[in-house]
This record gives structure tokens, sequence and C-alpha cells, in this order.
């Protein structure tokens, strides 16, 4: 065989890509000189012709360069239409070897010449592609096959054309840097001298044959409807399969005589695909029109031909690409970069929104090939875009955005199976067929990472996370878990609990979500809903006990009216923690835009223009959005600083909790998160309760309604990582114990959590980055008096005066939230450690240990009762900030806070007892109530009546209505 001097084959291809690349920039400054009307006509021409020079040399060399193009002849979804006319004859009508050759090497592999091995065989083949030619013949039993003999010498040309490959990648990367496909190259030279043995491809078409659950005898009907030949004999260079007659895929008049349906055979060839990509692990990276033909016979099946070039996947990347694809399909960023880091993606920058854009087109639906130019188009358009977007975030020049690459690593095992959805695509577009992939490909998406999840925790050893077992209650804890877990009741769950400053439950179990079969883990992340109440109110106390804030403060809300006048409305900081300021039905419209709640300043503008519904004081009604942003206005304009840099000072840096409590989570620590899902059958239930304690707006009945839209809203990473203080906490249950365990002793921070829970506690890093921003114009402080106000409340009037007379309330412009000034009279510096107090853990020796709170009296300023009662409604659910819990005699002896779907944290004063649970499966809260009825019952704790009211049952567990809400 003439294959021609091996450096004049290299020069070859070099100097074809030096033309067609300096044809295509001289033609792109050609256009600037042309009118509109003829520039398409001159593209084509350029097309044209430069399909014609690669098509001959393609002919001239063979080996590798046939592979790259068919891979371009299938692209008809972004190629232009000359190429995919001139390239498509190389999916299998190369010029065939000389029959003398192919005898030859038949003699050579088998020991035998072909006449003593077969009754006939045809000297025309049926195709001839870049490694091989495939021959029809008869063995000696009459049994029909196919034969697949290598081409002589093929086998050095191939490893010369990736060496040569790799040279034109490297230097198209050095000229362009956007087009950067030295990790495709790379794969590539791992992957393609595989098909070089043709014994490992005999294996690999078993292998999937039996994945598939086909053959010939069965014909086909397995769980993918395709038909694979039966493997023969084989050998290094020779493959014998059995023969099938089919139809091949560019045969349009066949395809039409026979009444074969073109759509359904593409469906079913991509669910083929499907199918060994997500629930096999192991699939074919070479789906190019001439390897499939359709069966003749009724029901016309798919035939998949030629498995040399597979791909097996580690259990880990097929996870990965499962969670990936559903990720790309629910519109979930964090799964989407939890994805990316499981697989080894590895990105420069933060763009979460980019990212998810380029995986959608990765599975965008097909198109036609009469639409690629407008396909080809859309997709330089977003790219421009993107390149913007960087330019922008990374303030570089265009030039500098164009070299820049987003992607810092890329992990190898994605190659090939981006070339098969490209292949796939491109198929889609021949047979001029539509295939939505976000439909057929995602029931086996679902299938491998549901099927990752084990349904029955009693039978699966790793359901619950090794850690040791601190006591005798969580021994039986765990017990209550599974039995929870097997009723498919739990997903994923954490519980913690403190006893005497002491851990003596800290279990984590189950899954971070319905479709991430990663276990959860002490560091994981759960978004808690109104339990994050909770903590903006101990941030509040904080600022109080510091001297930054006192109760009575009024906080003023200044609106512009119709009649353009200014209408004041105000009311005392006590008034927020509880739940009476009147604006409990405020907030942003979230019907037409549900992501206006992650607009921090918006969300404060609509405090600053509503108007309460009822007279402050007067009616505790639950707030269950509003609450956050007014006590967020008062944090930031209390002291000046963002939400969560308070939140770090107060809370994350004295208690040791960095990077697992967090209200708006920062880049960095999506692999930890859980995803949230409702339990339906459970909500369902609730549609029919009426409570009179939450405003309109917020009844049962309609969070019934929206609830299937809230869990995807709060899945989103824009919501994750947005300042909602009254609903927004990610945090780990054992961050979340800690936290209640120094409130129940007055704030005194208990010894370091336990070392047998691991990552330790506190050892993640925690940067808040992103955080509300406080305008340049609110961090100054304002000239102009608030003014005279009328205080209708007497037994609070004699300090409003003496605020208004020390000129201490100053208006902001834009907000109308009373900016507090802090003087020598009524604050304290924030970072003065002065204003600690040095405690010793009476358990603990001489250890240092630090108390958040100074205040002996910080107990009753939570509950509001005793001098802190006329802050507060009488018998009224919530104190200053947290619910009161009661006994069943009705005396207080907790607080805390639950959020929605059954997260909580509360601790017994008395009894120096805190717990926390968080999960991820919405519920009524009968999960949460299970747990704290047994815990409290083994320690012979008070059980708060909010965690043992009947409720609703559903025949096996009560459902508390409370924990639910609030």
């Amino acid at each position: 065989m003439a294959w021609g001097n091996i450096y004049r084959r290299r020069m070859k291809v070099f100097t074809l890509a030096l033309v067609i690349y300096l044809d295509y920039k001289a033609l792109e400054q050609r256009e600037k000189w042309i009118s509109k009307s003829k520039r398409a006509a001159l593209w084509e021409k350029a097309h044209e012709r430069n399909a014609k020079r690669v098509l001959s040399l393609i002919i001239e060399l063979e080996g590798l360069w046939v592979k790259f193009g068919q891979y371009l002849s299938t692209r008809a979804d972004v190629v232009p239409e000359a190429y995919i006319r001139l390239l498509k004859q190389l999916q299998d009508s190369l010029p065939p070897r000389p029959l003398q050759e192919v005898r030859q090497t038949i003699q050579k592999e088998l020991g035998k010449p072909t006449t003593d091995i077969f009754t006939n065989f045809v000297e025309a083949p049926l195709a001839t592609a870049s490694i091989a030619q495939v021959h029809r013949a008869t063995f000696l039993d009459g049994r029909e096959v196919v034969i697949k003999v290598q081409h002589e010498g093929i086998k050095t040309v191939i490893l010369e054309d990736l060496k040569n490959a790799k040279a034109i990648v490297d230097w198209i990367a050095w000229a362009e840097p956007q087009y950067d496909f030295n990790p495709i190259i790379d794969e590539w030279c791992r992957e393609a001298p595989k098909e070089l043995d043709f014994n490992l491809e005999a294996e690999n078409t078993r292998t999937v044959s039996r994945n598939l659950g086909c053959s010939a005898g069965d014909k086909g009907l397995g769980t993918v409807n395709v038909f694979i030949p039966e493997v023969v004999q084989s050998t290094e260079k020779v493959l014998i399969l059995e023969y099938m007659d089919g139809i091949r895929l560019n045969d349009s008049a066949s395809l039409e005589a026979y009444g074969i349906d073109k759509q359904k055979v593409v469906e079913e060839i991509t669910r083929a695909y499907a199918h060994q990509i997500y629930v096999d692990g192991f699939f074919n990276g070479d789906p190019h029109p001439g390897n499939f033909l359709v069966s003749k016979e009724p029901p016309h099946c798919p035939i998949l031909l030629d498995f040399g070039l597979t791909k097996k996947l580690p259990t880990t990347m097929k996870l990965a690409l499962a969670k990936m694809f559903l990720a790309a399909a629910e519109g979930d960023h964090v799964a989407l970069l939890s994805s990316f880091a499981e697989m080894g993606l590895k990105l420069r920058l933060d763009m979460p929104e980019q990212a998810m854009t380029v995986t959608n087109v990765f599975f965008r639906a097909t198109t036609a090939a009469k639409e690629s130019h407008d396909t080809f188009r859309a997709m330089t358009e977003q790219r421009s875009k993107n390149v913007r977007e960087i330019q922008e975030k990374m303030k570089m020049n265009q030039k500098e955005a164009k070299r820049f690459n987003p992607v810092d690593a890329f992990p190898g095992d994605i190659i090939i199976f981006a070339r098969v959805l490209n292949l796939l695509r491109g198929l889609s577009s021949l047979m001029d067929v539509r295939i939505v992939y976000l439909d057929i490909m995602r029931p086996f998406a679902e299938f491998v990472l549901q099927g990752s999840i084990s349904k029955e925790p009693n039978v699966n050893d790793q359901w619950i996370w090794k850690t040791p077992v601190h006591s005798d209650v969580e021994a039986k804890l765990r017990q209550l878990l599974i039995k929870l877990g097997n009723e498919d009741k739990i997903l994923g769950i954490q519980v913690c609990a403190y006893k005497d400053g002491e851990v003596i439950i800290d279990t984590s179990a189950g899954f971070l979500g319905k479709y991430d079969p990663r276990p959860v883990q002490p560091d994981s992340l759960f978004p808690v809903f109104s339990v994050t109440k909770g903590i903006t109110a101990g941030m509040l106390h904080w600022l109080v006990d510091n001297g930054i804030l006192i109760l009575f403060y009024i906080y003023i809300l200044l609106s512009r009216c119709l009649a353009s006048f200014i209408k004041t409305t105000f009311f005392f900081v006590y008034h927020v923690l509880n739940h009476t300021s009147g604006l409990h039905n405020a907030s942003v419209d979230v019907r037409e835009n549900p992501l206006v709640i992650c607009d921090w300043e918006e969300c404060l503008n609509c405090m600053a223009n509503s108007t309460p519904e009822t007279e402050p004081g007067q009616e505790q009604l639950y707030h269950y959005l509003s609450y956050g942003w007014l006590c967020g206005g008062i944090v930031e304009n209390a002291t000046g600083k963002k939400f969560q840099e308070i939140l770090e000072e107060a809370l994350v840096k004295p208690l040791h909790v960095e990077g697992e409590l967090y209200v708006g989570i920062p880049p960095g620590v999506e692999t930890r998160l859980a995803t949230l899902t409702p339990n339906l059958d459970d909500i369902l239930k609730f549609s029919g309760i009426s409570r009179s304690d939450l405003p309109s707006t917020f009844q049962p009945a309609m969070i019934a309604q929206f609830i299937t839209t809230l869990t995807p809203l709060f899945n989103m990473l824009n919501t994750r990582r947005a300042i909602i203080p009254a609903a927004n906490g990610h945090c780990s249950a054992r961050a979340l114990a800690r936290y209640y365990a120094a409130l129940a002793d007055g704030g005194v921070i208990p010894p370091p959590h336990s070392s047998s829970s691991q990552p330790a506690l506190g050892s993640h890093p925690h940067i808040p980055k992103f955080t509300s921003e406080i305008p340049k114009k609110q961090k100054a402080a304002r000239s102009k008096d608030v003014g005279n106000v009328n205080n209708n409340h007497e037994k609070n009037s004699s300090s409003t005066e003496t605020a208004e007379n020390n000129n201490i309330f100053r208006t902001t412009s834009n907000t109308g939230y009373t900016r507090l000034l802090n003087d020598s009279s009524s604050s304290s510096n924030l970072n003065d450690p002065s204003t600690r107090v040095d405690t010793r853990h009476p358990n603990d020796g001489n250890k240092f240990v630090g108390k958040i709170y100074k205040d002996p009296r910080i107990h009753d300023a939570f509950l509001g009762i005793r001098e802190y009662e006329n802050y507060t409604i009488p018998n009224g659910k919530f104190g200053l900030g947290f619910s009161r819990l009661r006994s069943e005699d009705g005396s207080f002896i907790g607080f805390g806070h639950s959020g929605m779907g059954g997260s909580t944290g509360f601790c017994n004063i008395d009894h120096r007892f805190a717990i926390s649970v968080t999960l991820n499966k919405l519920s009524l809260g009968g999960v949460t109530a299970s747990i704290i009825q047994l815990v409290c019952s083994e320690l012979n704790i008070p059980l708060p009546v909010e965690f043992s009211s009947p409720g609703i049952s559903d025949g096996q567990h009560s459902i508390v209505e409370t924990p639910l809400i609030n």
C-alpha cells in the first residue's frame, strides 16, 4: 500500500490547514468592503472550495483524517452545507484496498486461506472505512457472516496522524486561543489506538449487546429495541460477525420504500446511547451514520455496528454526568456546579449562569440541517456574549478576554461523551428529525441516580454516616431514623443535640438529594427556611447587648404617596422582633418574577414603601418574609456594615462554626449542599388547615398550592446566594445545635465540638463573598433630622423624647430607613475586646470559652418576659425574635425557631438542652416531632407542646402543623 513518505504526509496536512485558515481570515477582512447582499454567496463559495480541499486530502491520506471527515459530515447542525454534502461520502465509500491484500491479512490472522474457510467470499466490499473494510461471506456450515479486515500498515499511519493533529491543535490554540482543543486531542491520543485491536472490539461488542439485552435470538426486544450482530470470531486484525441485512441511514429512498419512521429510528438510537452512558457507563464512542443500519423486517429496529472506539466510565463519573444532565433539565445551578466538581471539571471563575447556559446548549434539542446556519450564528452570538461577560467580570480588554480560557481542568472522560452527543445531534439533523434530549435521555439519568439511592436503609450500612455513637439515646435515635427511612419519610437528615454543654447526639443519614446519591455528612449544608429567623434574632440581640441598638429605638419608614406628600410610619425595633409591626403581608411581588426576593435593595425598598395593615404593637401576625428584611435593614443601618459581616462577627467566629452557618452561601460550598424535595403526599394533607396566627397571604392552603414552585426556587443558586434573613439560612445541624447550646447557657460558648465528627466543626474557611451591598448614600450619616415624631405609646414616650433630643436618628434618602448613629453614650466598639466577658466553662477547668452575650437577663429578652414583657403580646407565640416553647402546664421552658418542611432548632433553659434537626424532604413536621419526642422522653426532659400536638394523623405518625411554618 503506497502511503507515501511520512514527512510529506505531515507537510500536506500543515499546508492545507494554513491555506484554509488564511482563506477564511482574508474573507473576514474582505466582507467589510462588500455589500451585505453579496456576503452570503461569498461565504458559500469559500466553504465549497475549502470543503473540496479537505475531501481531496482526506481521500489521499486516509487514516485518522477519515475519522475527522466523518465527524464533520455528521454535524449538519453547525457545519456549512458544502462540507456536509462532500464529506458524507467518507462514511462508508472510501476507495477499497486491493483484494490480494485483504486475503493475505485473513490468511495470516486465521491461519488458513479464504477458500478453506468460506464457501463464498464476496470480493466487492460492503464498505471501506478509515481502519478496515468489510466483506460479506458464507461459512462452510452455511452461516452468513461479514468479515472486517484491517488495512495493512494502518497502525503506523494512525499514530503519525495523531502527532500531526496534536501539532495542528497546538498551533490553532496559539493563533486563536479561544479555540483550544488540546483536551480533546489528548483524549483522542489515548483512545484512538484501541480501535486497532479487533479482539478488544469483539469484547466491546459482546459487552454492549449484553448490557442492552440484545441478540439476534430475541429480536432486540430487550431493554431497548436495537440489534447488535453476534461476534463469531476475532483476532487482532480480523473480526467476523453475524450478517444482518439492513438499510443504511443515508439511503432515503429505501427508508421511504419500507415505510420506516425516521423519527422513531433516531429516538431509539438515542435511547440506546442514553442506556449505555447513564445505566451501563460503557458506550460506543463513534455513532456516525455509517455505523448504523435499519432492519428491513418490522418493527424496523436500528442495528448498531462498530464498537472499536468505546469508553468505560468510572461509577463516580457516570453519576456526575447523570447529575449534570438533570441539573440542566431542572435549571439547578447548585447541582450543576456540584456535578462539575465531582467529575473534575474546574472553572477559573464563578459564573454559574454562564455555566448553565453552556450546559443547556450541550443538551439542546436538535435542529434540521436547513437550520444549521441559524444555529451556528446563534451559537457564535452566545459565545461572543460569554466573552463580553468574562471581559466585564475579569476587567480584561477584548483581546485578553478572547484569549482567556475559563476552564482550569477538563476531565478526559467527558471528551468521548461530548463527541457522542455531537454525533447524535448531527445524525438527527442529517435525518431531518427533531430530538429533544431532555425528554428522551432523562429517564435513564434518573434511573441511575435513584438506583444508587437505597430505598431500604436497614440493609444499607452506608445510610447512616460512620460517626461514633455518643450516648444511648443516640443509638435509639438511629434506629428510629432507619425505621422512618424504610417508610420513605426521610431522604437526608442531620440531628445534633447538646446536654449540659456536651454533645450527646451528632448523627447524619441519608442522601443529599433525590438525584444526588452522595451521603449526608456532618458538614453538609441544609436550607432551613424560617429557622433562619432565630439566627437573625440572635444578631439583633447581640447588637443590643453591645450597646449598638436598643429595643425601643424607633424604626421609621417613609413612603411617598400619590398625593405627593410624605407619609411617615414608625414603630419600634421590638415590634419587628415580636411580629407586631403590622407589615406581615409586606413583600415584593413574586408572582411575575420569583427571583425578585434575591434583590436585597429592592426588598428593602419594598419595606420602606409599605404601610402597616394593623397598628404596630396591637396584633401578632407571623411576618414570614418581611421579618427578615426589616431586621436586615436594622442591622445594616445600625452598624454601617453588611448583614453577613455582622453574622460572622456576632455568631460564626465566636462559636467556631466557620463554613457551616450562612445566610446566603458563598461560592465554593456547592458540593456540600443538600437539595430540597417535597413530600407531596404529606403537603396535600395540609391544604385544609386554617391558621389564625398567620397573615392572609400565607395561609396553609396557599402554601400547599405553591410548594412545588417554592422547592425549585430555593434550590436555585441565585436564591441560595441571596440575603433573605427570614428564610435563607444554610447550616449543618451541629452548627445550629451549637448556637442554641450557647443560648441555653446564656451565651456561654460550649467546649469544642466532638473530635469524632469529621471534618471538624469550624475547619472550613468562611468567606461570605456574596453579601448585601450598602449603597454609598446609606453609609454616610444624613444631616436631616427626623423631627418631632409623636409616640402614641405612653410607656415609651420619655425614651423617645430623649432619643430625639440627642439627635441620634438620621434618615436615609433612598430607602427611608432610619440611620442609627453610634455615640459614646449609647454604643460600644464592635471590635473592642473589652466588651467580651472572660468566662470559664464550669466543666472545663480553666479553659477560656467566651461568651456571646454579657446581659444576665438575656433569656428574659429572648422570651419577652419579666421586664421585657411590655415589648411583647401577652401569651403570644413569639417572644423577641424567637418562638416561645411551653410545657403542658403552659409555662415557658425554652425558645427556638422551626422552618417550613421540618427543620428546627431550640433549647430548654432549665435542662441546659439544645437540639437541631435539618432535613431535605419537606413535610408537615411529623418526622421532626417523632425525633424530638424520642429524645425528650429518653432524657426525661419536658416535651414542648409545639412538638406534641396531635395535628393531622397519617395513620402511623402525628403530623405537627406548627414546625412546618414557624
